[in-house]
């Protein structure tokens, strides 16, 4: 099946033709399932983390039947189809992208028939995962960390932690001695220090199994 390059028409943004080139020093690559379609965005997750895209007429998309929705939409007085009449939720895509101002914008956008297995994926007994990042905030009951991926692309996961959560670092074992035996999760893991944590995935929720703390931020030293 033929796939085409089309531009998209938005009704808030100028209708112009997308740039037959990217520029390669600044696109990043993301890839996942598409999760949201907006009028100007495409939300897609990437691994467990959600990626949101800003979308305008300068993205090229590539997708199977984009030639035919093209087409239709010309025939109909539009310069091009919008976005959610090519790309569903639920459709693997790579997103090639470039950072401006703390949000990313689309470059290209590709449908893909599947997505390639993550090797790392699975990383202990039971389906654990493992993701490794810097603490953004810590609190008794959740953690979240930010991080890059093996693509290229940024993400941000928050775990919830509980009474069987296993946290290991310098000096966990005194700081749980003096709790009578309990792990005390925020004097033992700070804002900025590096971690490497293993999870299980429920539903929508991460659940920290081991929180392993590989340097300490700059605050606690």
């Amino acid at each position: 099946m033929k796939r085409t390059l089309i531009a998209l028409a938005l009704v808030s943004l100028a209708a112009a033709a997308w740039p037959a080139r990217l520029d390669a020093q600044e696109a990043k690559m993301a890839r996942g399932t598409v999760s949201a379609v907006a009028a100007d965005s495409l939300t897609v997750k990437v691994g467990a983390t959600d990626m949101k895209f800003t979308v305008d007429s300068k993205t090229a998309v590539e997708a199977v039947g984009a030639g035919t929705k093209t087409r239709q939409a010309q025939a109909a007085g539009a310069a091009g189809p919008k976005l959610n009449e090519v790309v569903k939720i639920g459709q693997p895509v790579t997103v090639s992208y470039t950072e401006s101002g703390g949000s990313n914008h689309a470059t290209r956008i590709r449908a893909i028939s599947s997505l390639p297995a993550e090797p790392s994926a699975a990383s202990g007994a039971g389906g654990a995962k493992t993701a490794n990042g810097t603490v953004k905030t810590i609190a008794a009951t959740s953690m979240t960390i930010s991080g890059s991926s093996g693509s290229g692309a940024t993400f941000t996961q928050t775990f919830v932690i509980d009474g069987t959560t296993k946290v290991i670092g310098k000096g966990a074992g005194t700081a749980a001695a003096a709790a009578g035996g309990k792990t005390v999760v925020t004097e033992l893991v700070g804002t900025g220090d590096t971690v490497s944590v293993s999870y299980h995935t429920t539903g929508n929720t991460l659940h920290a199994a081991e929180i392993r703390v590989t340097n300490k931020g700059a605050a606690a030293k």
